[in-house]
């Protein structure tokens, strides 16, 4: 063997070492939750850094949840859907006193799909009595919505990683313009999950009950509180087993799904909320 064949063979060998199998894995899935994704409807997370305390952050003047610890804060922003695309920002303020600081992020665009529904007229074209019985409706769920529960560092969730609530197909998703009736409406702020009248749903996280009712569009309905304007609400129920002021264990039995509402057939209606953002719950849950 003269010199080059040597070398050459070193060579080989150490790039042997060095390239990647044949058959490598997939990389791993990711850990942190909610996963990123800075569009309408979308969810951002943006570094604080460090601090002694937790820092008072705000999405215009609502709160924003931040999680982490005097190392590193996090702040996770629910972007809504009616989020122009362009340049957003969070303010922060600061902890000791002084002047408040702003973090920008940047909110791309998305599209969503669109879908053609044929419901009950009595649901498209209200009547004045059931305009009225709306309005109250919607008054109300304002004040839900706008929950804000203060938790200490040490007591916050370890993880914001859900659990789907109900086993099935995902009939309908996050964003899609929904045309009822040939009548526009706003898109679908959640997640639509076939699934036969009865099936047990289950709490996505450890939550307390803040409320539930017989709404006109949304039927029986359970909204969760995780902490911090985390929101979750599920929709539709045939069945709720829960009252307010319960503290429910992730996978606790809230209720069953139903066909109540402004439905088409059973199936669950998963919404998650964020800073008062309706936001969607498949960046909350691993991927099928």
């Amino acid at each position: 063997m003269n010199r080059r064949t040597a070398l050459l063979g070193a060579a080989s060998g150490l790039l042997a070492l060095h390239a990647p199998a044949l058959h490598a894995k997939a990389p791993p899935a990711p850990t942190v939750w909610p996963q990123p994704l800075q569009v309408p409807g979308g969810v951002a997370r943006l570094s604080l850094g460090p601090a002694a305390k937790r820092p008072v952050t705000l999405a215009g003047d609502v709160p924003v949840l931040v999680l982490g610890d005097a190392i590193e804060w996090t702040a996770i922003v629910g972007i809504p859907l009616a989020a122009t695309p362009g340049p957003a920002h969070i303010t922060v303020q600061p902890t000791g006193g002084g002047a408040p600081r702003q973090v920008a992020y940047t909110v791309s665009p998305k599209k969503y799909k669109e879908q053609h529904l044929t419901v009950s007229p009595r649901t498209v074209d209200l009547s004045p009595e059931d305009q009225a019985r709306y309005e109250r409706e919607r008054d109300h769920q304002a004040l839900v919505m706008a929950t804000f529960t203060e938790q200490p560092a040490g007591v916050a969730l370890d993880s914001l990683r859900m659990r789907v609530p109900v086993p099935g197909r995902r009939s309908s998703s996050f964003g899609l313009r929904r045309v009822f009736n040939g009548q526009a409406r706003n898109p679908h702020s959640g997640m639509d999950i076939a699934a036969p009248t009865g099936t047990p749903i289950l709490s996505p996280l450890p939550a307390r009950v803040i409320d539930t009712g017989e709404y006109f569009f949304n039927g029986g309905t359970v909204w969760l509180d995780h902490g911090q304007g985390l929101l979750s609400m599920v929709c539709h129920l045939s069945a709720i087993d829960v009252k307010v002021g319960d503290v429910l264990a992730a996978g606790q039995r809230l209720g069953a799904v139903g066909a109540t509402g402004r439905v088409t057939g059973p199936h669950l209606h998963w919404g998650v909320m964020l800073n008062r953002a309706m936001v969607d719950p498949a960046l909350f849950v691993p991927q099928a």
